[in-house]
């Protein structure tokens, strides 16, 4: 990983190269490259925030007035009992700004010659140009808390409900902002750090009754700093949109596109028809229509609708709820593709040989009609002889058409070898009253991978159109795995006596093999599971460095604009390619496509969290009526504190901490990824099976702790009872048991 410069060299660089203070600018001079520029940018917005840079355009400068976060001097309270201050980063030539502190109840008290860090807004007032609202004092960087208020004789305790946060925080009667024993609060740090005993807390914002079942996905959502709650100016501008004509694009309505979602889709953003090719010079082969929901002609550059979808990113999907990237009036209604309605879509029509290869493809701007909105159980269950009312009568003339191109597309994918990761998806069935009925594991059907076909090729073609006619896009890519990543794997394998060859270039056809080689065995789940440990987080660029996994040199997404903002700018870009229309992609968004890049890539990984914290809080909460319960699973991970074990029943992690591991002392080695005890010399390693007894669940957390009960059918030894004769008697034998482990473990990594 390239070094990134520290705030003092980026701002030493601003001020000595006035002209090169583009991010590219900086990048380049630093040597930062790839998604290192993920850090730069973010220490780029620190400085941001701080005041110490104001962006314009594409550049960094020194700001000739107040930037939105400045550093101001308290003053002493006037005759009115107002705070004024004084701005310390004032460098204009004219009068110096007037800043009134407009303080909130959960404020510290402000003393005059107090210095902090607020955010400004411009007024025109009388006394004052500027008002600001306190982030901290200067010189403290108060931590956020999310929990639940215990209430005490004086003020209170916040039990945290991050699992990874096992401190409570004091609260003072002064500061509990009202909040009634047992709520869910947000609190911050009202104490300097380093203290001894318990932080200190204010609460600074209630937030209800944490034991609600639906309370589990708020917390994620809060505690993440997902928004989930669109400003009225976005919701009024949804509101007034109107259903898209015919006027300026291709009609599609009577082309029988069908949708095919799961049962509980809450949006259907694309749609798909296929038929034989009847071009007598591609014989055997097949047209494939994908049409795209036109969520472009709602959302303009710059509107409060636009601002507010880039903000998010993404939506994010828990399982009693969405957060959508757009209002329900165009992700559930106008851009929703619902059957027999019209509405604006963008299509690509594809040509594919026998083989399944792309031989040539088209995009049009069109109006189309559903003509069924079908889930991809009943679509299955039709191929296998099984019709339903609803596709009994598409099931010769559509249905059996798109399966026909889709079995070429699977000889195509053969022969291309992406990455075919075998990993059972998880899925937590909610009662209505939002409570854990079950949790089960969705069959993966052809009717799925149809789809992720037909999508996967829409996005090929996407990529290579706006290649072809040289217009801006965001790529989604995916590097190949870091060397140490990849020979973690390769030892993994080893272990389990395959083999991952040394001394070629990695393709993904060679993870395949290993793959393939362990299916069917006991070791399955976990070649699958260590590969896709060693796999890259995917991204987005403007810059293109192809997609590993996929094993494709050119891949964007434009199949889910309502759900990704990354879709809606390839959309803007091909239809200012084609010349469609005046909502392209505008000259100020391929200024900032890299930022965007950057951002919507921070989004997804928020989503990504959210989501699995939520499932493990669901997870928990139904496993906690099941405590000393024994369970199968597998060790997933290994960490100086314990072991992770996956159970098989629900595919949850728990944790067994090394204190539950019996007497002996247990040496954490990070290179093998084991635990061995000094005493019994049992090694515990990733990919055991092991049997458990649930010990606790902490639905609040999310935490689960389990007690180790045997290892691949092996029931646990016993170690030794400590000697216990003196100090300096138990410091040699301690010494010598380390000597013999480090004995060990030579000879074990030797074998190995």
């Amino acid at each position: 990983m390239t070094r990134i410069p520290s705030k003092q060299e980026i701002l030493d660089w601003i001020s000595a190269h006035p002209t090169l203070t583009s991010k590219r600018d900086i990048a380049k001079a630093f040597g930062i490259k790839g998604s290192d520029r993920i850090d730069l940018k973010r220490v780029l917005k620190e400085l941001e925030a701080e005041g110490h840079l104001e962006k314009r355009k594409k550049t960094y400068r020194d700001p000739d007035r107040l930037p939105p976060v400045s550093v101001l001097q308290v003053k002493a309270p006037n005759d009115d009992g107002d705070l004024f201050a004084r701005p310390l980063e004032w460098h204009g030539e004219g009068v110096e700004p007037v800043v009134l502190i407009i303080p909130r109840a959960s404020d510290p008290a402000l003393g005059e010659g107090d210095r902090i860090l607020a955010r400004l807004s411009v007024v025109h007032e009388e006394d004052h140009n500027y008002e600001a609202r306190l982030i901290r004092r200067i010189g403290t960087n108060p931590r956020r808390v999310l929990g639940v208020f215990r209430k005490g004789a004086e003020g209170g305790r916040i039990v945290p409900i991050d699992k990874a946060a096992g401190t409570e925080w004091l609260v003072s009667d002064g500061a509990t902002l009202s909040a009634r024993d047992g709520e869910l609060v947000e609190a911050e740090q009202a104490g300097p750090k380093g203290r001894l005993g318990l932080p200190k807390a204010r609460i600074v914002e209630r937030l209800g009754d944490p034991s609600a079942p639906k309370a589990v996905s708020l917390i994620a959502i809060h505690q993440h700093g997902i928004p989930d709650d669109f400003p009225d100016a976005v919701i009024a501008e949804a509101d007034r949109a109107k259903p898209v004509g015919l006027s300026g694009r291709e009609d599609l309505r009577d082309m029988p596109l069908l949708t095919i979602d799961p049962a509980d889709a809450r949006d259907h953003d694309d749609a798909c028809y296929a038929h034989g090719d009847d071009d007598p010079k591609n014989p055997g082969g097949h047209v494939i229509w994908v049409a795209i929901a036109d969520v472009a002609a709602y959302v303009r550059p710059g509107s409060a609708l636009d601002r507010e979808a880039r903000k998010r990113g993404n939506s994010s999907y828990f399982p009693d709820r969405v957060v959508p990237m757009l209002p329900d009036r165009l992700s559930g209604d106008l851009c929703s593709l619902h059957e027999g309605v019209p509405r604006a879509c963008i299509a690509v029509r594809m040509q594919i040989d026998a083989e399944g290869n792309k031989i040539g493809h088209r995009f049009v701007r069109g109006l189309m009609r559903s003509a069924a909105s079908l889930h991809y159980a009943e679509v299955q269950e039709a191929i296998d002889g099984s019709p339903n009312d609803r596709t009994g009568p598409l099931l010769e003339p559509v249905l059996k058409p798109l399966y026909a191109a889709y079995n070429a597309l699977v000889a195509a994918r053969q022969a291309r070898q992406p990455l075919d990761l075998d990993l059972p998806e998880r899925k937590i069935v909610l009662n209505e009253a939002g409570e854990v009925e079950s949790v089960a594991f969705r069959d993966r059907l052809d009717a799925h991978r149809l789809i992720e076909e037909f999508m996967v090729l829409a996005n090929v073609a996407a990529a290579e159109t706006l290649i072809a006619k040289r217009s801006p896009l965001l790529f989604r890519v995916h590097e190949e795995p870091a060397p140490e990543k990849l020979e973690s794997l390769r030892e993994t394998a080893q272990a389990a006596g395959l083999n991952l060859a040394k001394g070629q270039v990695l393709q993904t056809r060679h993870l395949n093999a290993l793959l393939n080689a362990a299916a069917g065995t006991e070791d399955a789940e976990l070649i699958n599971l260590s590969t896709l440990r060693s796999m890259a987080q995917a991204y987005y660029s403007p810059e293109n460095y192809g997609h590993f996994g996929l094993a494709l040199k050119n891949y964007a997404h434009f199949t889910s604009p309502i759900r990704r903002y990354s879709d809606l700018i390839v959309h803007r870009s091909l239809i200012s390619a084609h010349g469609w229309g005046k909502d392209g992609l505008q000259p100020d968004e391929i200024d900032r496509l890299e930022e965007t890049a950057n951002h919507i890539s921070d989004t997804e990984r928020r989503s990504m969290m959210a989501e699995r914290d939520t499932t493990d809080r669901y997870l928990a909460a139904y496993l906690s009526e099941r405590v000393g319960n024994e369970f199968t699973g597998r060790i997933s991970g290994i960490a100086r504190f314990g072991a992770f074990v996956k159970l098989d029943e629900t595919g949850a992690d728990g944790l067994v901490p090394v204190r539950s591991l019996g007497r002996e002392f247990f040496h954490f080695d990070r290179e093998a990824g084991t635990l061995m005890g000094a005493d019994t010399g049992l090694i515990i390693a990733i990919g055991q099976r092991v049997s458990v007894r649930l010990a606790q669940a902490t639905p609040v957390t999310g935490g689960l702790e389990l007690e180790l009960l045997s290892i691949e059918d092996q029931a646990m030894p016993r170690a030794r009872a400590p000697a216990g004769r003196g100090a300096r008697r138990k410091a040699v034998k301690g010494k010598k048991k380390r000597d013999k482990l480090d004995r060990k473990l030579t000879r074990k990594r030797r074998q190995t």
